[in-house]
């Protein structure tokens, strides 16, 4: 069985998330990368690869930026009507940010979230852990 975390001293799912704090010491240690976890925590060893946050934040933040960039760039061509190259130069930029910041967050949130309801693999009443 699973000891609860302590949230006493745990950071919010939103400080974990903007900062790239551990979920269990606050340390600022949950990211290896641009959107690459680290596998653990090396100021108090909380495994991170023990977490499944999966592919979910990448579509749907894909499709939510997806659809505020054409809305961006329609009102853009109608408004000041550039060129396509100042297009490209605009929306692919603003995109990638957009994609790899908002990842990078919304995978904070959801292994905070994960620590702190301590969520696990469903399993079926009456295995044993």
């Amino acid at each position: 069985m699973s000891v609860a975390p302590d949230l006493t001293t745990a950071p919010t799912p939103a400080q974990v998330a903007i900062k790239g704090l551990c979920p269990r010491c606050g340390a600022k240690t949950l990211f290896a990368g641009l959107a690459a976890f680290a596998p653990n925590c090396p100021n108090c060893g909380l495994d991170f690869d023990s977490f499944n946050v999966g592919d979910g934040p990448a579509a749907f933040l894909t499709l939510i930026l997806g659809g505020l960039v054409v809305a961006m760039a329609i009102t853009t061509e109608l408004t000041l009507h550039p060129p396509l190259w100042l297009h490209m130069l605009i929306w692919i930029p603003v995109t990638a940010a957009g994609v790899v910041g908002s990842l990078r967050a919304a995978k904070g949130v959801l292994i905070a979230l994960e620590y702190r309801n301590a969520a696990r693999e469903g399993r079926i009443k009456g295995e044993d852990a």
